[in-house]
């Protein structure tokens, strides 16, 4: 049945994932993961690499699915050509989908990331300067906070976004709820066409299915606390 891992599908996604990192020159260790086999690996060649590897994982969850990329595309709410584009690993691919993608195939976050299953219940901690460490673009660098607990119900990220001599401003999109809590620096957020300025120790909360993307201002870095709900 469709959406339904079986044992063949398994085995085939296991060994393209295998297949694909022996290729790259990547060295990596399995561990008893029953959906998606972990990937720890000793170092990453470059941000484009990084995310070739999640546009892998992409591409091994659909097969294990025994789903097309139009469905997969209309499940998490997006048009088949920018899926496409994601499970291609020539383009960014926004944390926004990703949680998506956990969200509607009931799989952890942390697996898609970076290969490795959530197995805390009760609480996980994570140190400061610590967790999942993501660079989506030279401008944009996520640190998931939760990626260690099971079935969260909302994803928090430490986002640092570098300053650029641009004046365009990425937008994205997602069918969620987003909060915002600058802890450093003064960034400008755009939503729906509305700019805001928000500075150290202030918080936005927002609908995520506006348009809406961020710029680092005084040309220095800004970090903040994001949270998809």
């Amino acid at each position: 049945m469709k959406g339904e891992i079986n044992f063949s599908s398994f085995i085939f996604y296991y060994f393209t994932i295998k297949k694909f990192h022996f290729e790259n020159n990547l060295v990596f260790f399995p561990t008893n993961s029953l959906l998606l086999p972990p990937i720890h690996l000793f170092y990453f060649n470059s941000m484009n690499n990084q995310i070739k590897q999640i546009a892998e994982r992409l591409k091994g969850l659909r097969d294990a699915l025994d789903l097309s990329s139009a469905q997969i595309a209309e499940k998490t709410g997006i048009s088949l050509a920018d899926y496409e584009k994601y499970e291609s690993g020539n383009t960014d691919i926004p944390m926004s989908f990703l949680f998506e993608v956990a969200k509607a195939f009931h799989i952890e976050l942390s697996s898609l990331i970076s290969g490795d299953d959530a197995h805390m219940a009760s609480y996980f901690v994570t140190r400061k300067g610590q967790g999942i460490a993501v660079e989506r673009t030279k401008a944009y660098k996520y640190r998931a906070l939760a990626s260690g607990f099971k079935n969260a119900k909302a994803e928090p990220f430490f986002v640092t976004v570098e300053p650029n001599n641009s004046d365009e401003i990425n937008l994205n999109t997602h069918p969620t709820q987003e909060f915002n809590l600058v802890t450093k620096g003064k960034m400008l957020l755009r939503i729906a066409g509305k700019d805001i300025i928000l500075e150290e120790g202030d918080s936005i909360y927002f609908d995520a299915s506006k348009p809406h993307g961020m710029k680092a201002l005084n040309g220095e870095s800004v970090r903040f606390l994001a949270m998809i709900i």
